[in-house]
């Protein structure tokens, strides 16, 4: 399930590129692909071991171009082991919520970016994570789990005065908003029940097969409640 927009964020050999919280590695892999140098950062060893099993799989098979290369490193958002401008690109998908410093974590990220490279910063909607923190308290009291809810006016703020020049947005991942609706009316850790799972299983079949009727729907929708907002920035050229 990919939420950054590659025509809004070119990336392709010769781009060394930072997946800033990588979690599960879904940016990661397509930087990959397009033939781009990724770093898959995370703190979570567990995630970072089933990343690198999935970089050798796709060396293996073929799926990224043999000149790009691809790893992962361990450490903290707020003091990476990186040298300042080490990085043309940077991804940050759905990381700031997480952290209670999360100017000190954009900090960092505009350190580790070259100047006049692009960043695409990702966080949960208003809306449609205001709707989860109504419905349940133990969606945002878990630990490790979401610890404020950005606008998107907010976020630009806070990117903007870490040193960041603004670029367009969008929202993305709307028909995914009403699943954790229903999570959090029926219980976040009730995957098996009946209503959970069979949204989950349309939005399988959904990513699996892409019909155009859920595609536009969710192109429609998107503004509206995507579950993401998606902003792109750019470090200055003289900074």
């Amino acid at each position: 399930m990919i939420t950054v927009d590659f025509n809004l964020f070119p990336v392709g050999p010769g781009d060394r590129v930072l997946d800033l919280g990588c979690g599960g590695g879904r940016h990661a892999f397509e930087v990959y692909r397009r033939g781009a140098d990724i770093v898959a950062f995370d703190q979570n060893v567990a995630d970072l071991a089933e990343v690198e099993t999935m970089f050798a799989a796709m060396r293996h098979e073929g799926e990224a171009p043999e000149e790009a290369r691809a790893e992962t490193v361990k450490g903290d958002a707020l003091d990476m082991p990186f040298d300042d401008a080490s990085f043309d690109r940077v991804v940050a998908a759905e990381i700031f919520e997480h952290l209670p410093h999360d100017t000190a974590a954009m900090a960092e990220l505009f350190r580790v970016l070259r100047p006049g490279g692009i960043a695409a910063v990702t966080v949960p909607s208003f809306l449609p994570e205001r709707l989860c923190w109504a419905l349940s308290e133990e969606y945002h009291t878990n630990e490790g789990g979401h610890i404020r809810i950005y606008t998107r006016a907010e976020l630009e703020a806070k990117l903007k005065a870490t040193g960041f020049e603004i670029g367009p947005h969008h929202h993305a991942h709307a028909l995914h908003a009403p699943y954790w609706w229903i999570k959090c009316a029926v219980g976040t850790d009730r995957d098996d029940h009946p209503l959970a799972k069979a949204y989950h299983d349309m939005l399988v079949w959904d990513m699996l097969k892409a019909p155009a009727v859920t595609r536009v729907a969710e192109r429609l929708l998107n503004p509206v409640i995507g579950k993401s907002v998606v902003v792109y920035v750019r470090k200055p050229h003289d900074a």
